[in-house]
């Protein structure tokens, strides 16, 4: 089994170009000069790259070909079989001289090593069955909607789930801004307004946690403080970290500050923060944001496109942004 590291490599080796960019010494993704046209946005750098769809198609063919053959080397007919099975595993003495290996089925003989009954999700029960059930008129027709509920933390993801109902009927063009409005009060759960489609808007009076608008993908999504509330929005968390990661498209309103991570990976999509804490910016490829107050240390950490406008009100700024990054 443990063929398994310089099969792949092999297959690497074997089947791709010469100026293949993962063995290409020279590149630096974070510096938006990828050499071969894989890791940048320039259309200059982009034009280099001839990578297809059916290469990596063909490449997950072989990779099945060859698991197939080692397999039967080992004498298995099921990726089942081999689980646990820890005595197939060729060890070099060296590098496993502290740990112990034991075949999982020897020490615990009659639990399960493998997937032996379907997972329960609970997505019948998912706030977003009553958002579907609630945006009939704009699913069926178009029609604006307008929704009011309370959210809570143990609601994740709310807002995906319907974003694919838009997406199934309408594609990628979703529906006309703010067609789905819904209104929350209450603290939102993990990954709110994840993969949230063009059409869909997500207003939250309250605050939430991680991720929220994960992939955003041209929804829109608005998170402020309760009007009750007496703390200064800017000095106080209202949504928790990695806001907007890998975002494509759409926009984002938070007043308050946001947790570390912030638009990580973000390549689209446009946003308004007050605040922001250690790591924003990490690795941004695209997009626009505004900060209205500090930031934390290592800001732009591998940014290499896109644009920050950071009100810097005491001048240390400059102390908190990564200077490497490629914009």
């Amino acid at each position: 089994m443990l063929q398994l590291l310089p099969w792949c490599t092999r297959i690497w080796f074997q089947h791709s170009p010469s100026n293949a960019p993962w063995l290409h010494h020279d590149a630096k993704y974070h510096k938006n000069t990828c050499p071969v046209g894989i890791s940048t946005h320039d259309p200059v750098l982009r034009e280099k790259f001839a990578g297809e769809p059916e290469h990596v198609i063909n490449f997950f063919f072989m990779l099945a070909e060859e698991v197939w053959e080692i397999m039967s080397q080992l004498g298995f007919h099921t990726i089942n079989e081999m689980v646990g099975r820890s005595d197939m595993l060729e060890i070099d003495e060296e590098v496993v001289k502290m740990l112990l290996l034991r075949p999982a089925a020897d020490i615990q003989p009659d639990a399960a090593q493998h997937c032996i009954q379907k997972q329960k999700h609970g997505l019948d029960m998912a706030l977003d069955q009553k958002l579907i059930s609630l945006s009939k008129a704009a699913l069926e027709k178009s029609l604006p909607i307008y929704i009011e509920m309370t959210i809570r933390n143990v609601n994740h993801a709310v807002g995906t789930m319907l974003s694919h109902e838009v997406t199934k009927q309408y594609h990628m063009n979703g529906l006309p801004n703010d067609a789905i409005h819904v209104r929350f009060t209450g603290s939102a759960g993990q990954s709110i307004g994840a993969f949230l489609c063009p059409g869909i808007t997500l207003e939250l009076e309250g605050d939430s946690n991680d991720y929220v608008g994960k992939g955003l993908s041209g929804g829109k999504i608005v998170v402020y403080p309760p009007r009750t509330c007496k703390f200064d929005p800017k000095e106080n968390i209202i949504i928790g970290n990695v806001a907007l990661y890998g975002a494509t498209s759409g926009e984002a309103y938070f007043h308050g500050m946001a947790a570390e991570r912030f638009y990580v990976c973000n390549s689209g999509a446009k946003a308004v923060v007050e605040r922001v804490d250690d790591h924003g910016y990490e690795c941004m490829t695209g997009g626009n944001v505004v900060i209205l107050g500090k930031t934390g240390r290592n800001f732009a950490a591998g940014m290499s496109s896109g644009l920050a406008y950071v009100l810097d009100v005491e001048g240390k700024f400059h102390s908190h942004c990564n200077h490497e990054c490629g914009s």
